[in-house]
């Protein structure tokens, strides 16, 4: 009787267990997943042009530190450019409205992650297509053709890209092809890599340095700011920027491309470009 009882006992605790870890257990696929809950299924998901009119705005990474792309006035806070003016009438496309547009400030080093982390719709930020970077990105047709040239002082010895010899500084901007670009070009020279612009800008007016290097519409921004420099031996690379999306999406990428052509055929590009360029652009 001792023994029936004790294995009574034993056979009721073990039900109870059982029931217990039944009711705290989870389905595999109510596993909670980076946001928590039941994955979304990816047909279910918005297209980006569907977010962008649900959100009611468009977020399009852009720089704060280029003169005549995308240059932020410290005193008023507004931003203005050649790209950011492209991202407004990005935004009438989509929303009927260019103001309806978040500008979210990216560098050479930041805006590829900052679109692959969904804080950004769109990079439209002087970013040269290349094949590296298609890994990562998808691109849209070109909307900007721009070279690689070098900003030195006037009356500076280097007068071309063969002047950079052993003890030649060139800054350059961290992320940039310009930076892998010179180093393969001019393979003697000292680069030094600044985090923006601006930065690599204020080094070489302080002497720091003989050179910067980049592309020459953001040169001749620089110029504007300081005529005391000047660009020297012409264009040494073909640098054709593309607006970036997120791999994948070509839905969005179609929609940029038909957006970029109608505002070739309809003459809004030309104005935009000589508006900032002086210029008309060449065909």
């Amino acid at each position: 009787m001792l023994k029936m009882k004790k294995l009574f006992s034993l056979t009721l605790v073990s039900m109870l267990m059982m029931t217990m870890m039944a009711g705290c257990g989870t389905k595999p696929a109510e596993q909670p997943g980076a946001g928590g809950g039941t994955p979304v299924k990816p047909e279910a998901a918005a297209s980006t042009i569907e977010a962008i009119k649900k959100r009611g705005k468009l977020v399009a990474g852009v720089k704060y530190d280029t003169k005549l792309f995308g240059l932020k006035d410290p005193g008023t806070g507004k931003v203005e450019g050649f790209d950011i003016d492209m991202a407004k009438r990005l935004a009438k496309s989509i929303l009927g409205d260019e103001t309806k547009v978040e500008l979210k400030e990216v560098t050479s080093k930041t805006r590829i992650p900052m679109l692959q982390n969904g804080e950004i719709d769109i990079i439209i930020a002087t970013m040269t297509i290349n094949e590296e970077r298609k890994q990562q990105v998808d691109f849209t047709d070109v909307y900007f053709k721009a070279g690689q040239s070098l900003l030195v002082k006037k009356g500076s010895a280097i007068q071309s890209i063969a002047d950079l010899k052993k003890g030649s500084k060139v800054m350059a901007v961290k992320g940039s092809t310009s930076a892998v670009n010179i180093r393969a070009k001019a393979p003697e020279a000292t680069v030094l890599e600044f985090d923006n612009y601006q930065d690599a800008f204020t080094a070489l007016k302080a002497g720091q340095g003989d050179a910067l290097t980049t592309d020459n519409a953001i040169l001749l921004g620089m110029v504007k700011q300081d005529p005391n420099f000047q660009l020297a031996g012409g264009n040494f690379t073909d640098e054709p920027y593309g607006m970036a999306i997120k791999k994948g999406d070509s839905e969005f990428v179609a929609y940029v491309n038909k957006f970029l052509k109608d505002m070739n055929a309809n003459g809004e590009y030309d104005k935009l470009y000589e508006q900032w360029f002086g210029e008309k652009p060449a065909k």
